[in-house]
């Protein structure tokens, strides 16, 4: 039987994803997604997004996932909200996500929501990303590479930075600049259950998610690129 979270994101992405869609090229990109994986991996993702007020932006992060939920990488999708007055929680709620609501700090809520994580591997992702299609082949072949090299406590990865604008010349001075820069939590993070509770998880801190990519110190950076939220 699928998932609930499966059946509930195609309802959404058929009933939401025009929100973000009418005259956007970022919504217009997220339709190309729904393409079929060539690979049937186990499930080995739990996607967790923290939210606050992020109805729009939650939207197409969430259809960008659908293919994953729909070969199987992705088991279930958690939403760490902090109490959003929108509709942040019907988007969650018709997309079969499961919603933690709670007041407590960021960190406290990416750890609670890691703590009841159901697949080995973690993605942490914000509202508003929207990933490359190739990021489904190319997580799992990570993920398989770090299982078949002894490296699950050690391997973590991130995401490429998508460029700003469509300038060859401007593509690459933004490629050579973002290979000297820290990774940013725009980027998403994928890293294993294990190392996660190992390090502690997210520390209490004015920024947690950027402490956590200095702490992890060697991170791999995957081809697929990341499309961060945009700026309010």
């Amino acid at each position: 039987m699928a998932p609930r979270f499966l059946h509930g994101l195609v309802s959404m992405a058929l009933k939401l994803l025009e929100i973000c869609a009418a005259g956007s090229p970022r919504g217009r990109e997220a339709h190309a997604i729904f393409r079929p994986a060539r690979r049937l991996p186990i499930s080995m993702l739990t996607v967790i997004i923290p939210t606050m007020n992020s109805e729009r932006a939650l939207v197409p992060t969430l259809a960008m996932l659908v293919p994953g939920a729909m070969n199987a990488t992705v088991r279930d999708v958690i939403i760490a909200d902090g109490g959003s007055t929108d509709a942040t929680a019907d988007v969650a709620d018709l997309a079969g996500c499961v919603l933690m609501a709670s007041r407590a700090p960021l960190a406290a809520r990416l750890r609670s929501a890691a703590a009841v994580a159901r697949a080995p591997w973690l993605m942490f992702l914000r509202a508003g990303t929207v990933l490359e299609a190739s990021w489904i082949e190319e997580t799992t072949r990570t993920i398989e590479d770090a299982v078949a090299r002894g490296a699950v406590t050690s391997q973590a990865a991130v995401f490429r930075r998508a460029p700003r604008t469509r300038s060859p010349f401007a593509e690459m001075v933004a490629l050579a600049a973002s290979a000297l820069r820290a990774p940013h939590p725009d980027q998403g993070l994928i890293i294993s259950r294990l190392r996660y509770d190992a390090l502690g998880g997210h520390r209490d801190c004015e920024d947690p998610e950027s402490e956590l990519l200095r702490r992890l110190g060697r991170i791999v950076t995957l081809d697929s690129a990341a499309t961060g939220p945009r700026p309010r």
